[in-house]
């Protein structure tokens, strides 16, 4: 199998994950009254999962590093937590669908920015006609997926 090939797969795979961890993480908030509280179950779990993948490829040698990497890059932590938090929150007002269609039109966005401009040592991919053509396509697609 290609690389390449192998690569989409996996992340495929992550996006079909999104709507599902929106979901579970929505309804267990709701089950126990306290969406917070399911966040921060949640990412116990995940840094359980990470912490055995890091053992597993022997990759914790790596982790002092972190201390000495530039500040801004932790930001991701509170991205993923504010996104967790909002959807665990939100979802279950606004729906898990339209919720995730949202999620999806700020990813179409910021990801051709980021490749745009190469931000944060990203491959640059500069926005063409095209390019917008096909993000305007997704963003229907999922637009009218919501409509039905």
């Amino acid at each position: 199998m290609p690389q390449t090939t192998l690569y989409a797969l996996v992340m495929f795979a992550a996006g079909v994950g999104i709507p599902v961890l929106a979901a579970l993480n929505a309804a267990l908030g709701r089950t126990i009254g306290a969406p917070a509280a399911a966040t921060v179950a949640l990412f116990c779990i995940a840094a359980l999962a990470a912490i055995a993948v890091t053992l597993i490829t022997r990759q914790q040698g790596a982790l002092p590093a972190i201390a000495t990497a530039p500040k801004h890059l932790l930001l991701a932590g509170l991205l993923v937590a504010f996104y967790v938090l909002s959807i665990t929150f939100i979802a279950p007002k606004f729906g898990v669908g339209n919720a995730i269609f949202f999620v999806l039109l700020g990813q179409l966005v910021s990801a051709a920015l980021i490749d745009h401009f190469g931000l944060f040592g990203a491959r640059i991919s500069p926005f063409s006609p095209p390019r917008a053509l096909g993000i305007a396509m997704m963003a229907a697609g999922v637009f009218v997926t919501q409509r039905v």
